[in-house]
């Protein structure tokens, strides 16, 4: 028997038309899109389903809708006998994604957590005015060489590591010209590719003070139980299960780090994983997590077809 992580995935992976399949095939599927419209009191699902896109990637828009499509998959594998806390050791979600792992392991409900992840989008996005913030990935140089660069960078403005995603692929994020100096920088240092990215604030930076402050806010009132399993999280790469610790470490997550190398690298070796399986839209994460360990065995499930083939293989 395998021994299985369940991962989410977090911003960047929404693509118009996302989940539209699933609602189309399961029951399950489509009521899970209706109860996030009902939560946020819009319906995100037809964006979802026929964008524009630009709507789509709003951040306040990106964040429920990502874990909406993943919590479908997961309600559609429960309708087939697969559960969470039967077949998985841990979850784990990346940024947003975190929410969504949450959720599947029953911490949160899927109305609190579509409620939560609007928040935090909005939260997010106003905490620095557009222009003034920015992120760059940088990729082929060792982590070390970043954490150079970005305190060569810095000159008295916000820079910091915002996501080690896999060896070699990392994000910085600050002050849009301390972003600009360290992807110069990075190139100087040999890096392959350095390159700013298309997003409207600088995640996951000291910068977002403010949006924290929204998340303590807004997690303090919410009813977050024990997970059936515990959730790897992203600020320590380490498995947790304490409710209040839960808060702590989601209001910590929105200023600080993405450890997702080191959560892979933790679940794979200490945790005992063996196999990472990805749930929800696109397949970023299958694709770090071979970066990562090119000895876990990595799959991703977001259509019908990939969940027929995964309940056919437990069984």
């Amino acid at each position: 028997m395998s021994s299985t992580a369940f991962t989410f995935p977090g911003q960047g992976s929404q693509a118009v038309g996302m989940g539209q399949e699933l609602a189309e095939h399961y029951d399950v599927a489509k009521k899970v899109f209706d109860e996030v419209d009902d939560a946020l009191q819009t319906k995100l699902s037809s964006i979802m389903f026929g964008g524009p896109d630009d709507t789509l990637r709003l951040t306040e828009n990106a964040q429920p809708a990502l874990m909406a499509v993943s919590m479908a998959v997961i309600r559609v594998l429960e309708s087939k006998g697969v559960q969470v806390g039967d077949v998985a050791k841990y979850v784990a979600g990346h940024s947003l994604g975190e929410y969504s792992a949450l959720c599947a392991a029953g911490a949160l409900s899927i109305s609190d957590t579509a409620r939560l992840l609007q928040v935090r989008g909005r939260a997010m996005q106003q905490a620095v005015p557009v222009g003034e913030g920015a992120m760059a990935a940088i990729l082929g140089l060792e982590y070390a060489d970043v954490e150079e660069v970005v305190q060569a960078a810095a000159q008295g403005a916000v820079v910091d590591v915002a996501n080690d995603n896999a060896p070699g692929q990392i994000v910085v994020s600050g002050a849009a010209s301390a972003v600009e100096r360290a992807v110069e920088m990075a190139k100087a240092k040999g890096a392959k590719r350095a390159m700013l990215l298309p997003v409207s604030a600088p995640f996951h930076c000291s910068m977002m003070g403010p949006a924290a402050e929204a998340m303590e806010a807004a997690l303090a009132s919410a009813d977050v139980k024990e997970p059936v399993v515990p959730v790897v999280s992203n600020v320590l790469a380490a498995p947790i299960s304490d409710p209040s610790e839960i808060k702590k470490r989601l209001v910590e997550q929105v200023c600080g780090k993405v450890r997702w190398s080191q959560s892979v690298s933790w679940m794979t070796g200490e945790g005992g994983i063996d196999t990472l399986v990805e749930l929800g839209t696109g397949k970023v994460l299958t694709g770090l997590a071979r970066r990562i360990n090119r000895d876990a065995n990595a799959l991703a499930i977001n259509t019908p077809d990939d969940i027929e083939k995964y309940v056919e293989s437990l069984n």
